[in-house]
Order: C-alpha cells, then structure tokens, then sequence
C-alpha cells in the first residue's frame, strides 16, 4: 500500500467515524434500577435525557430514592459504553483490521 493509498483509508476512517458520531448523539439508551422503578436516558454523548421515577420508587425514603437513580444512571451509562464499543469494533471491522482491536481515545471526541 502507498502512501496515497493510506490517506485515502485515513480520510475514510475519518468520515465513517464522523458518521458513527452523529449517529450516536441522535440515538439513545435506557439504563434501568429497582426492576424498572427509574429509568434514565442518555444519549451517545452520556447526556441525560429523561428520567423516569415510578410512584412506588416515590414512596421509598430519600436515600433509596437517590441509590436508585445513581444505580440508573449508572447502567445507562454502561450500556451507552457497550453500544460506542460496538460502533466502534463494526468502523475497526469495515477497514480490515482484527476483531476485538481497541482503538484509543474516545470516539465522540
């Protein structure tokens, strides 16, 4: 491969990555505590959305209530994690390069 033809993959990676970026600020995942009693929201740039508490969750004492919400949040926030790991193995895959590969940096830049 020449040196024109590593720019090329380079300016393409970049585009699809830019693609892949887009696509997750649009999208979303929930992130749930308490068999569904809250829900949190986030988009692919781990900002929260919405945030649902079920009225039985309501009647629990405060610190239950913020345990819950923290335990949400938390899940969304690997579950967004998940979905970047995974547009990310689909862009490294697309070029060529091997599965489980871990590019560095964080894809949303």
């Amino acid at each position: 491969m020449n040196i024109g033809d590593m720019f090329k993959q380079a300016r393409e990676m970049q585009s699809r990555l830019n693609e892949v970026q887009e696509a997750l600020k649009k999208g979303s995942v929930t992130g749930e505590s308490g068999a569904g009693l809250v829900k949190v929201t986030l988009n692919g740039r781990f900002e929260a959305l919405r945030v649902e508490i079920d009225p039985l969750a309501a009647e629990e004492d405060r610190a239950v209530q913020e345990d819950l919400i923290a335990a949400a949040f938390n899940d969304a926030v690997r579950r967004v994690e998940a979905l970047q790991k995974e547009k990310m193995s689909d862009l490294a895959q697309g070029f060529g390069l091997p599965p489980g590969l871990d590019l560095p940096g964080n894809i949303l830049g």
